[in-house]
């Protein structure tokens, strides 16, 4: 019996591990940005501030884990209005037809020591194209209020033109806009809480 007992507490962990794990983005303290070439000879960068989304994390079976992710483009910032206005309009974003930019996985695959690579659809302006995202993740950490939380740096390109963003103007160096956008997400996240059951 104190065999028994032994090998299931020493099994505890192992199980602990194998059972995935739901987290919920903190979107008070993530980021989701970009950066696009203005003239050529600069990069005009700007921030979505609302976003949410969720990481069912399997760290038996990385295979097995997903991630779903909503952003409003309404909350885009490039700290200039008329330009995120135009942004808005129907030149780019047209987000009185396409309000939100998701993003659902397909696969997650380990890439090194503490990174990964995440495939999946990416759906902007109506049109759904598949990216990969490098992520690199931090370990687990307790929050203030004894939290388990972890982070996320993720990094992809996109073409614009893909996703429908055509509109561009010609200049003397070259086109306004450039149509390479390099995507950054800096996202933290906390792991839900097992519901306990009701008396």
């Amino acid at each position: 019996m104190k065999k028994l007992l032994s090998a299931a507490l020493a099994l505890a962990p192992a199980l602990a591990l194998a059972a995935p794990s739901t987290w919920t983005l903190d979107a008070s303290h993530s980021n989701a940005g970009f950066a696009v070439k203005h003239l050529v000879i600069s990069t005009v960068r700007g921030t979505f501030t609302t976003l949410s989304g969720k990481l069912v994390l399997d760290e038996a079976n990385l295979a097995k884990s997903t991630v779903e992710a909503t952003i409003d483009v309404n909350s885009i910032d490039t700290q200039v209005p008329d330009r995120d206005a135009h942004l808005k309009s129907p030149d780019f974003f047209d987000v009185a037809k396409y309000p939100t930019i998701t993003f659902k996985s397909t696969k997650v695959a380990k890439a090194g020591k503490d990174g990964l690579k995440v495939t999946g659809d990416l759906t902007m302006h109506g049109v759904t194209r598949p990216v990969t995202l490098d992520v690199t993740a931090s370990p687990e950490v307790k929050g203030m209020g004894g939290e388990t939380r972890r982070g996320y740096a993720a990094t992809t390109k996109v073409d614009r033109k893909d996703f429908g963003l055509v509109w561009n103007k010609m200049v003397e160096a070259g086109p306004a806009v450039g149509d390479q956008v390099t995507i950054t997400l800096d996202l933290e996240v906390v792991k839900d809480q097992p519901k306990t059951a009701s008396k």
